[in-house]
């Protein structure tokens, strides 16, 4: 994913994204970011919602429910709960 674009900054140094790069980083507003400046530059960083992340985000592992259970109560068991 690359892409590079030119903006203003308007009033009151606000930042106003181009529909691109909100369309590419799928951005809404209220979104948070990460602004850091490194050797001249700015790098703004989209900081994505845990909560959204879990729902919508890219999966990378799988459990079933009788995993989570299996898991819950062998935790439960070790610190002294009743099953």
């Amino acid at each position: 994913m690359s892409l590079e674009v030119s903006a203003r900054i308007g009033k009151k140094f606000a930042l106003y994204l181009p529909k691109s790069v909100v369309d590419l980083l799928k951005v809404k507003e209220g979104d948070m970011v990460k602004i850091s400046v490194e050797g001249g530059k700015m790098i703004v960083e989209v900081i994505r919602d845990p909560i959204d992340l879990a729902l919508h985000g890219k999966k990378f592992a799988k459990i079933s429910v009788e995993e989570v259970e299996r898991i819950s109560l062998e935790e439960q068991n070790k610190y002294g709960g009743s099953a």
